[in-house]
């Protein structure tokens, strides 16, 4: 909690093995982990684009559709969006396997 607001840590670890996502007041704060037209790279010292797959597909999955996202940078015009508009527009979850997710992204 921060004062009298209830802060949810999600960890979500891919783009770092630290990396961090936190739900507050239906809101997500996501970081470098999740944005609105992409996620955050794995092919840095630390990365790991299966751990990325799996905080994606697992942890993030769990956040309700009507949620606000706000990245930690705007590499989109708007500065944020729902979740079920960011899992229908972004291209980082149209794979469904792990496999998919590879071959997209450790090439």
């Amino acid at each position: 909690m921060v004062g009298d607001i209830p802060i949810e840590l999600i960890h979500t670890p891919g783009h770092t093995p630290g990396s961090q996502c936190f739900m507050l007041d239906g809101a997500l704060v996501s970081g470098d982990t999740l944005f609105l037209e992409g996620c955050g790279r794995t092919d840095l010292p630390g990365g790991d684009p299966l751990a990325l797959y799996e905080s994606l597909t697992q942890k993030l999955s769990k956040v309700p559709d009507d949620s606000i996202l706000f990245p930690g940078h705007l590499y989109s015009a708007a500065p944020c969006a729902s979740m079920g508009e960011t899992r229908h527009a972004n291209f980082v979850f149209r794979p469904k396997t792990p496999e998919q997710w590879l071959a997209m992204f450790s090439g």
